[in-house]
């Protein structure tokens, strides 16, 4: 081979051209790294209402790696998704010193289970609720300073439960009624509470037409009596059981 100049020149090319890739690696990896490219602002598209400032800054401050071409997105974003009340983020770079992170939070619709809380997603998600008076969360989880309701399921049931409330809250209206607990239990049967007190048996089946027919019937029988109802059992074929307070004197 050493005596074949076709191939030792053929070589030579080939050791020139690795050479110069070398040159121009080395070149583009230094200017990636010049101060000029240094990350210098975070970019929130809105501002949050649950996730504190300190909180976005504690990330950026002690997560934020690298300058705008090297940071890791992917990185990021999972680093901003594990604050509390973030559902979704979403990172982009923005040339030549930013990256724009939007945040979107949960809307807490009700306590889960007692010690979660699920998003009108029907997602479940851990956050504090009721922030002591001072701090940077309201005292309430609610939109609007609303109270929040409880929700109740085996694991894995909390899409269809949010769901249900959802639409047994619609039909309530008529009575002007809120629900305070709505509870599913292993067997899949349905127990709803009301703000006012009134406990009310749905049931495995057919709980959307029992309902209804409550709603329909109530202003004209327990609505209309004096004696207030605490319990009520709809899983009857053609009506419902009753049971109210009874009076003292």
């Amino acid at each position: 081979m050493w005596d074949e100049p076709q191939a030792l020149n053929k070589l030579s090319g080939m050791l020139a051209g690795i050479a110069v890739a070398l040159l121009l690696f080395g070149a583009l990896h230094y200017m990636l790294r010049l101060p000029v490219f240094a990350l210098r602002t975070v970019q929130l598209d809105t501002a949050p209402q649950r996730v504190s400032a300190a909180e976005v800054a504690s990330v950026v401050r002690n997560e934020l790696r690298g300058n705008f071409f090297t940071v890791d997105l992917e990185q990021t974003r999972r680093d901003f998704e594990k604050l509390p009340w973030v559902r979704k983020v979403d990172v982009r770079r923005h040339f030549p010193w930013q990256i724009d992170v939007k945040l979107e939070e949960h809307v807490a619709l009700a306590r889960w289970n007692g010690s979660q809380l699920v998003d009108t997603h029907g997602e479940v998600f851990d956050a504090e609720c009721g922030g002591a008076s001072g701090t940077h969360r309201p005292p309430l989880c609610g939109e609007a300073g609303q109270v929040l309701p409880t929700l109740n399921g085996p694991d894995g049931s909390a899409a269809d439960v949010a769901q249900r409330y959802s639409r047994f809250t619609q039909m309530l209206l008529p009575l002007g009624q809120q629900i305070a607990q709505l509870s599913l239990s292993p067997r899949g049967a349905w127990q709803l509470w009301l703000r006012d007190g009134l406990k009310v048996e749905l049931g495995r089946e057919q709980m959307e037409q029992r309902l209804a027919r409550f709603v329909t019937v109530y202003p004209y029988s327990l609505g209309a009596m004096h004696k207030p109802a605490r319990y009520v059992d709809l899983r009857y074929r053609n009506g419902f059981a009753a049971y109210l307070v009874a009076a003292h004197g």
